[in-house]
């Protein structure tokens, strides 16, 4: 494991996941959204984010973490491993929600983006068993022949997967 990207649903604790792994394995962690979100929650615009991914991932060991389907052929493309967190729905809406509520105005995910209801936030988590897997599955399809794919459903999984890394 050089080059990891992690993926899943927002409120699957892919942050929390990868701060984790960063430090059991000791490489460096690339956080997406600190570097996709302008302040105000603007978005990047796509061929410039396109551009500054491929920047972010441009030497030979990193942890991505972050979804961001439309670039997911630039990571998995340079990565060799690719974790999915496959959390269930309802306890990502829940971790979401709770998040929000936890940092309500201050600015977690990125500078100038103080974290707050947003319920097309919450629509997304609830399709994404159906839309967003289905474009990692494509995705991982188109270039995962060479990648390590590794799926963790739960937090118990998350945790005997650090198990056995510190083994």
């Amino acid at each position: 494991m050089k080059r990891v990207a992690v993926v899943g649903s927002g409120g699957a604790g892919k942050s929390t996941f990868s701060r984790e792994l960063s430090q059991i394995v000791g490489l460096p962690l690339i956080h997406l959204d600190r570097h996709y979100w302008k302040p105000g929650w603007v978005e990047t615009p796509v061929e410039e984010w396109r551009v500054l991914q491929s920047e972010l991932i441009a030497g030979d060991l990193w942890i991505v973490d972050g979804n961001y389907n439309r670039t997911f052929d630039i990571r998995f493309a340079k990565a060799d491993t690719v974790i999915v967190l496959a959390i269930l729905r309802y306890r990502c809406l829940l971790r979401a929600f709770t998040r929000m509520l936890r940092n309500r105005g201050k600015c977690i995910q990125a500078e100038g983006c103080p974290e707050r209801f947003d319920f097309s936030f919450y629509q997304w988590i609830w399709h994404f068993p159906r839309e967003g897997f289905a474009k990692i599955d494509a995705s991982l399809d188109a270039h995962g022949k060479s990648l390590n794919v590794i799926e963790l459903t739960s937090s118990r999984q998350m945790r005997s997967f650090f198990k056995s890394l510190r083994a």
